[in-house]
């Protein structure tokens, strides 16, 4: 290892020093925004490590929806994403926080500013998306702390620039297209300190192994919201699928 891999080794993901000059603007977000405390990026970044999980949800109604999420939750689910092209997806994510206010609620897929502030104003903790999108990450609330945006990197070269413009974790996206939790392995020796969320294609009974190698968390789509079990309402299936996947993310964080 060269002494510029070293040094990059020992830093965590969120103090790279900025090479980034053209991500000082800011974006600013609506003013009627409730207020949130300097360490809810802090709180929401510890339920995503506790719970080893992060259950994302795709629906094709605002009905089915919430009754998906609802039977997730009920499952065990503690932290949960709604993509955004879900049919009103800010609706439904203001009436989970409103019966859920403890949980790590946040919105999945979001590539336009528009819609991170749309999220926001809804009662988002954190956002996610398959690529770093700038607009985003040099938010107000992004940067200040107040409001979790979780990029998406795929290369060596995208995690240094995420972290260098200000993200606290990132998601490493397509996973299983590149590797699998292998890939995760190799990251993980050269950046040991940034947290990373591994996303796309991920199994539940592949959660174990994907926490072992080095990832904070992992994101559940069809593992947990089974697209035959969306089509046919089985929302018992979708409970005993949750289940499953949050004793062995629990078992994968503590172990």
């Amino acid at each position: 290892m060269d002494a510029a891999t070293a040094t990059l080794s020992m830093c965590p993901c969120h103090i790279f020093s900025s090479s980034l000059p053209s991500l000082r603007m800011h974006v600013r977000v609506s003013s009627r925004i409730p207020h949130l405390s300097a360490s809810a990026v802090d709180k929401t970044l510890s339920q995503i490590n506790n719970s080893g999980i992060i259950a994302c949800l795709r629906a094709n109604s605002a009905e089915v929806a919430m009754k998906a999420a609802n039977a997730a939750i009920a499952g065990g689910v503690s932290v949960l994403e709604i993509v955004v092209s879900t049919p009103g997806v800010f609706e439904v994510l203001q009436q989970l926080v409103k019966e859920h206010p403890t949980m790590a609620l946040g919105v999945g897929t979001v590539l336009r500013i528009e819609d991170a502030k749309n999220a926001i104003d809804a009662g988002a903790k954190f956002l996610l998306s398959p690529a770093t999108v700038k607009d985003i990450m040099v938010m107000d609330y992004v940067q200040s702390g107040k409001v979790l945006y979780i990029p998406g990197t795929m290369t060596p070269t995208e995690i240094l620039s995420a972290c260098d413009a200000g993200a606290k974790m990132v998601k490493i996206y397509p996973v299983s297209a590149l590797g699998g939790f292998q890939y995760i392995s190799a990251l993980k020796k050269t950046f040991p300190h940034v947290s990373m969320v591994a996303s796309q294609g991920i199994t539940i009974d592949a959660i174990g192994e994907y926490i072992l190698r080095g990832a904070s968390s992992v994101v559940l789509s069809d593992a947990i919201f089974d697209k035959e079990a969306i089509e046919q309402l089985n929302f018992d299936k979708i409970q005993k699928l949750a289940h499953s996947a949050t004793l062995l993310g629990n078992k994968a964080v503590n172990r």
